[in-house]
């Protein structure tokens, strides 16, 4: 029986990040779930899953990096990395004095810097086994929209990230985006008015669902030839 392929999904024990743990995992994955607190119920879904429980404070993109570098030797294989581990939180576009360095720093060092991080620890890895990196990015990071300037800011910068790594890591490693819109989860539940937006605006007449992304990942982690992708899941916003 050959080798179960090796998943890694960061921010994996709520929201998308659970959807696609447990999408790759039906797929047959061995799925390494992360969490940077949640030790608890990121050991519940790893034992659900059959897979591995890796715990690590993304907000440090060297120490990140380091448990990433160390998880992997001891599995001595990846196959998947999913950078889906992100932060942020509502500052009005035009309030430019509450986006302060200090918040610009954390937002771009979880959202970005540590993104890189783990795709640096990783890449020889998935280079062997000529793997894929998918970045979770969104809506925010192609229009000029989103909870905050330096939020939009970290995914669009997530966005060319992807673009240039599928050219340095190419042919051996394929490196796409997906970039949800609206997404039903817990913590978008009392965004009643951007809800209403996607009812009322999108093709879809509806907000995405997180299987609706791991779908979607899915699908690009199974396509050999696409790369270098930002593949936009918003229910068809973007075209009105």
């Amino acid at each position: 029986m050959a080798e179960r392929h090796v998943a890694l999904v960061t921010g994996s024990t709520s929201g998308i990040g659970e959807s696609i743990a447990r999408r790759l995992a039906a797929d047959g994955m061995h799925v390494v779930v992360h969490s940077g607190r949640s030790r608890s119920e990121g050991e519940r879904i790893a034992a659900e899953l059959g897979g591995s429980y890796l715990q690590a404070d993304l907000s440090d993109a060297g120490t990140a990096g380091a448990a990433v570098a160390e998880l992997l030797h001891g599995l001595g294989r990846l196959d998947v990395l999913i950078n889906n581990a992100a932060i942020g939180w509502p500052i009005a576009h035009t309030d430019l004095d509450a986006a302060t360095p200090e918040v610009w720093r954390r937002i771009l060092e979880v959202n970005l810097i540590s993104p890189w991080s783990v795709a640096a620890a990783s890449a020889p890895y998935l280079a062997r086994a000529g793997g894929s990196i998918v970045n979770i990015s969104s809506h925010a990071g192609v229009r000029p929209k989103g909870s905050s300037v330096p939020y939009a800011a970290s995914k669009a910068a997530l966005n060319h990230i992807t673009k240039l790594l599928a050219v340095a890591l190419g042919p051996d490693v394929r490196v796409n985006a997906v970039a949800p819109g609206l997404v039903e989860t817990p913590m978008t539940a009392a965004w009643t008015d951007v809800r209403d937006l996607w009812l009322a605006r999108a093709p879809m007449r509806r907000p995405a669902t997180p299987a609706d992304v791991a779908d979607l990942v899915a699908a690009l982690i199974a396509n050999p030839y696409v790369t270098g992708e930002v593949v936009l899941l918003d229910g068809g916003l973007n075209l009105t």
